[in-house]
């Protein structure tokens, strides 16, 4: 598996411009990496390439206990600080931005690590931003150091609980399916009709997810306690920022997922070999990946512009997140499906991880709204007649 930085960086410095200016933006941005963010790369990607290989990841897939592994949470978590990254410093974080933590994404996407980050560093620490409390801060408290998992209890792919979870005097009752990382979180936080509550002892069940590497669960609350994190108003407000960060950088997950298909893929036909040539030098073959190539190019002008969007706090931060979501979903399921057919027969393999990423890549999806829903949010966000 290729998780090296040079491999994430070479198309982006030579086919994308350094300004990038989305619809309606009043100001430039910057798509090229900082040297903080190289750093930051270089340090995730050196992490899991020693302790996330492919044949790892594959191993613990199929694995009684789940697909996560603890050691390497608290590695990326604590030691490298990326659970903390979007937590304000005077609450023990990084107080850095979306850029940073788009970076950690393309790595964990490149290596298709099951890690609860997008939906535990990201999405729910963004809702626990958006409810300014007292509570919510402390549990940012415990996120940034590392020594717990939040995730939000809405359904990965409709991003609403399937049942209103209703509350009273505290205790909450109802049940919200295929949660993503739920397995993985020691707090959850469920949106119910008054508001949004922090949950410590809710029920969980398993669900056979298409990628394994990030597994869903229903939750159920039987009469469960919680902590009341906001009112209703603000519980909607902050949760539809934290699936707008979610979207957003879920674009940069794609991106690293492309990313490692197209140099695998290019290598491999380098090397196979066919009526006494390589396969790399078939023309057919060639223009194919040149296309994917192109694609990719875009597709991180995409990532990066949603990712600066968010980090800036854009008027049209949504629009950029619409765009990215609309194509980047589409390039990296692309892209794993041109590395399954032209790696041939290995290809085709449970052994081989191609299987993996073209899972990922199909989850990722679907998973904070299809690209033809992003299209017709953006169609609304700029005013085009259907």
């Amino acid at each position: 598996m290729t998780t090296t930085p040079a491999t994430s960086a070479t198309p982006a410095t030579s086919a994308t411009s350094a300004v990038s200016v989305s619809a309606g933006a009043a100001d430039v941005r910057s798509l090229l990496y900082s040297e903080t963010e190289d750093d930051l790369r270089a340090a995730v990607a050196g992490l899991l390439a020693d302790r996330s290989a492919a044949g790892e990841v594959i191993a613990r897939s199929e694995a009684d206990g789940g697909p996560y592994d603890a050691a390497l949470w608290k590695a990326l978590a604590r030691e490298i600080g990326a659970a903390g990254l979007l937590v304000p410093e005077s609450l023990g974080g990084a107080g850095a931005s979306h850029r940073e933590a788009a970076v950690v994404l393309e790595e964990l996407g490149r290596a298709v690590t099951p890690a609860p980050y997008l939906t535990g560093a990201v999405i729910a620490v963004e809702a626990l931003l958006g409810c300014g409390t007292g509570p919510a801060e402390d549990l940012l408290e415990d996120i940034a150091a590392g020594s717990r998992v939040a995730v939000l209890a809405l359904s990965w792919s409709a991003h609403e609980p399937a049942v209103t979870v209703g509350a009273a005097g505290g205790r909450l009752t109802g049940r919200i399916t295929s949660v993503a990382d739920a397995a993985a979180a020691d707090v959850l936080l469920v949106p119910a009709e008054d508001g949004l509550y922090a949950v410590e002892a809710a029920r969980i069940e398993a669900r056979t997810p298409l990628d394994l590497t990030r597994p869903l669960a229903d939750v159920f609350c039987d009469s469960t306690p919680g902590t009341r994190l906001a009112d209703a108003a603000t519980a909607r407000a902050a949760v539809e920022r934290a699936l707008l960060a979610g979207a957003g950088l879920l674009a940069s997950e794609q991106l690293g997922i492309a990313e490692w298909c197209l140099a695998e893929t290019v290598g491999y036909l380098k090397e196979r070999r066919q009526f006494a040539r390589r396969v790399g030098g078939f023309q057919a073959l060639k223009h194919r990946m040149a296309t994917l190539w192109l694609e990719l190019v875009a597709a991180r002008a995409a990532a990066r512009d949603a990712a600066g969007a968010l980090a800036d706090g854009a008027e049209d931060a949504a629009i950029a997140v619409a765009v990215a979501q609309a194509y980047c979903a589409q390039v990296a399921v692309h892209a794993a499906e041109e590395a399954v057919q032209l790696h041939g027969g290995i290809g085709m393999t449970w052994e081989h991880p191609a299987h993996l990423y073209l899972k990922r890549a199909k989850s990722d999806q679907l998973a904070l709204g299809s690209p033809g829903r992003h299209r017709a949010r953006l169609a609304d966000l700029i005013d085009l007649p259907a």
